[in-house]
């Protein structure tokens, strides 16, 4: 009856209408005879590709709607195809209805035309500029940037720089003092934030952000007002099944190991250290790279004469409780006292994460 779409004959023709018709077919056997209205006019799909070319803008209603896309009518009985991807550069769509309606008059550009298949590939998104094209000159490595928490992953927090790019500020980016194991742990959904940019790739829509880079690193220095040997006070933070945790200054804690908390046997760290209480103690390792510093409770009782950091000493300090490393020692020390682990693991890397970034953006929305 026609090329283009129809529901319902009573569309085209009516009971008692004349028509002049194209004879297709005939089954004697059957008593059939097919019949042909549309073959009267040219079929539009014989010269397409002449009409629409590839990157030629057109206008069309849209006429159906799938999850996966849209059907526009650009004439009777030509349709083109918005896949769901190519609607916007910037909302992450589940469903072509969530932008669009049946009847809505839209523009698009034609991406590809396949006469033989008669399909029409077509994009809406591309009618307008996509802004990740100009990201990388409007935010260079190293500026500082503002922008609102926008949500969240376990790895990392997504602030929304602009509409449509957001920069996203993994865990272990975010402070210099502590281990986040998730950004609600420092930030919320509507926070204003200011931080650094460390990374851009536009052609993956993705730019990595520091907040703790944006601020003065604690740690800068730190050879400097700490020597080997030198008597601090400062207060227990938290406890770990292997030592306390002493905060020297705001971002910076040193560890005790529970065989340098007592010359009598401590079998139980809280039987003898609670957190908040203020201790003496000495400096008797400082790993500045690795941002670590290792304390002594029992030799705070020697003289400066008297002193000598020795084998002895860290004896029962095993790498990675020796020192504080800020990156990971917090995991162990939020743990109980009697269960916590005897080493603590710095937990997954951004490396590991970034594969998941892309679809986590994807399915956040």
């Amino acid at each position: 009856m026609s090329w283009g779409r129809i529901n319902h004959p009573s569309e085209v023709v009516e009971v008692g209408q004349e028509l002049e018709v194209f004879v297709l077919d005939v089954n004697l056997e059957k008593e059939r005879i097919s019949l042909g209205l549309k073959q009267k006019q040219q079929n539009p799909w014989d010269e397409i590709e002449l009409k629409y070319p590839k990157g030629a803008r057109v206008r069309g209603k849209v006429v159906n709607l799938l999850p996966y896309g849209a059907f526009v009518q650009l004439e009777e009985g030509v349709e083109g195809l918005v896949h769901v991807s190519e609607i916007s550069w910037t909302k992450r769509l589940a469903r072509a209805a969530d932008a669009l309606n049946v009847g809505d008059e839209v523009e698009a550009v034609v991406l590809n035309v396949n006469k033989s298949e008669q399909k029409i590939s077509l994009g809406i998104r591309q009618t307008e500029a996509n802004p990740w094209d100009d990201v990388a000159a409007k935010y260079p490595i190293g500026s500082r940037v503002k922008g609102s928490v926008r949500n969240f992953t376990n790895y990392g927090a997504f602030v929304e720089l602009e509409e449509g790019v957001d920069g996203m500020i993994h865990v272990s980016d975010m402070s210099w003092a502590r281990k986040i194991n998730h950004p609600n742990e420092i930030l919320k959904k509507g926070d204003e934030v200011e931080a650094v940019v460390l990374e851009v790739s536009p052609e993956n829509q993705r730019i990595s952000l520091g907040l703790k880079q944006a601020q003065e690193d604690p740690w800068a220095g730190i050879s400097n007002r700490y020597q080997i040997g030198q008597l601090i006070k400062g207060k227990v933070s938290k406890l770990a099944s292997f030592g306390a945790f002493i905060e020297l200054e705001e971002g910076v804690d040193g560890l005790v190991h529970i065989s340098q908390i007592s010359d009598d046997h401590v079998a139980k760290i809280r039987d003898v250290l609670q957190p908040g209480q203020e201790v003496e103690a000495r400096v008797i390792k400082i790993d500045p790279v690795d941002r670590r510093i290792g304390l002594s409770i029992k030799a705070a009782k020697l003289s400066d004469e008297e002193f000598v950091v020795d084998d002895s000493m860290l004896e029962g300090l095993r790498p990675g409780e020796d020192l504080v490393d800020l990156a990971g020692a917090f995991d162990a020390a939020l743990s109980s006292a009697d269960n916590a682990p005897e080493e603590w693991s710095p937990g997954a890397s951004k490396a590991e994460e970034a594969e998941e970034a892309s679809d986590e953006k994807s399915e956040e929305a």
